[in-house]
């Protein structure tokens, strides 16, 4: 059983981190534009402004080609909780193939 190199390691542990940061930021996104929605936070606040702002242009990027894709359920945007299980799949697909390469020894 050989092991992987420490530089493919700290790769993998980085995007492993970096997919769970933007899980997280896609669900801040969508619990600000809820509560938004709701009343519960004043967006002409500036500093729920800015927030808000950040966060819709960090997960636009993903969220935007699946809205085209799957549409809106009356006023139910489905496109994060679609984009969360993708980065999850993600995630679960870069861990194998990171054991995958631990037990065979190789790397690039």
């Amino acid at each position: 059983m050989g092991a992987a190199s420490p530089f493919i390691d700290v790769v993998f542990w980085l995007v492993q981190k970096v997919i769970t940061l933007y899980i997280w930021a896609i669900i801040l996104a969508a619990v600000f534009s809820t509560l938004a929605s709701f009343g519960v936070l004043d967006s002409r606040n500036r500093l729920v402004w800015s927030v808000m702002d950040f966060l819709e242009r960090v997960t636009a990027p993903v969220l935007n080609p699946i809205r085209r894709i799957i549409p809106f359920l009356g006023n139910i945007d489905l496109s994060p909780l679609i984009a969360i299980l993708l980065l999850g799949a993600l995630q679960r697909l870069l861990g194998q193939l990171y054991m995958r390469m631990v037990m065979t020894g190789s790397a690039f």
